[in-house]
């Protein structure tokens, strides 16, 4: 019977004798070097004997032993077999492949529309979604990369900065008229929509707070409260209220006049902000390279033209 664990083995020993380290092995293989050490401790305990000379010379030199250096070239071979095999299984229509994850409101109300440019930019790489309201543990390689908002100390993950965030007032146009958009005394009678979807650490304000910082009375406690910052967006859109939420998420539907900016003056800025985020201590595939440089490049030029 064949055991995968001993390919593993095999992978992480045949890396290392090449580059003479565990820290190369490591990049290569986009794992720890701790990693690929444990992987060839668990082939030497197998074979009942080492399979390295370790040496220390600033930093830990690896030489093989004789008996592994006769080993090496049908290792090396088995493995450049196995990948022409796979290879041939993926054929001529083989393409490259990044799952991306993000929450539901984020993919649907700013990522999507980015998505689709990277598509249309790069035909050869498919993208795969996972859309989830929980964090995917992108350290360990549920999701090639992830984009988050948040106060950026996700442990086990390396994390690029897109963006700061802000807290804005959106309404339907259809519930506000033109001269009412920075007048205080109108918002203090219509009914306030509460997102309370945790936002822990991003200072994100309460009703209270925005009204006091506008000069209005504050406004009694009856207004709608939704749990999740979907559907906050979709009341408003609807003309339920007024809402507060988050200004990336709203960017495009104030663009394209389907939801009203109130009181565009004032700012409300987080703590929280947007990220790219990938596994650590881990080389990124080429396919996934160009998504995150892509990405950022995007949104960059986004931020510029503004």
């Amino acid at each position: 019977m064949r055991s995968l664990n001993r390919l593993k083995w095999l992978h992480a020993f045949e890396a290392t004798a090449r580059h003479g380290s565990f820290t190369g092995a490591a990049q290569e293989l986009g794992v720890t070097p701790a990693a690929v050490g444990q992987l060839v401790r668990s082939l030497e305990d197998w074979v009942g004997h080492p399979l390295l000379h370790r040496a220390r010379s600033g930093k830990e030199r690896l030489t093989l032993v004789s008996e592994a250096q006769d080993a090496l070239q049908d290792i090396t071979q088995g493995l450049d077999k196995l990948e022409l095999g796979l290879n041939k299984l993926r054929g001529r229509r083989a393409r490259s492949v990044v799952v991306v994850t993000a929450s539901q409101v984020l993919m649907m109300n700013w990522l999507m529309a980015r998505l689709n440019r990277f598509s249309e930019a790069h035909e050869a790489i498919d993208l795969r979604l996972n859309v989830t309201e929980k964090l995917m543990d992108v350290a360990h390689g549920e999701a090639d990369i992830g984009v988050r908002c948040g106060k950026g100390d996700w442990p086990g993950v390396d994390k690029t900065w897109l963006m700061d965030e802000e807290a804005v007032l959106v309404c339907s146009p259809r519930l506000v008229p033109p001269k009412k958009i920075g007048c205080a005394e109108w918002l203090c009678q219509q009914k306030l929509i509460h997102d309370d979807t945790p936002h822990p650490g991003a200072n994100f304000p309460d009703w209270e707070s925005v009204l006091n910082a506008l000069g209005a009375p504050v406004a009694k406690e009856s207004g709608l409260h939704i749990n999740a910052t979907s559907a906050v967006i979709l009341a408003a859109l609807s003309g339920r209220g007024v809402a507060i939420v988050r200004h990336a998420l709203v960017n495009a539907l104030i663009e394209t006049g389907q939801l009203i900016q109130l009181h565009p003056l004032h700012r409300w800025p987080l703590s929280w902000s947007y990220y790219l985020v990938t596994p650590q201590n881990t080389v990124m595939r080429p396919e996934v390279r160009t998504f995150h440089d892509w990405f950022i490049a995007d949104v960059m030029a986004e931020s510029t033209a503004t």
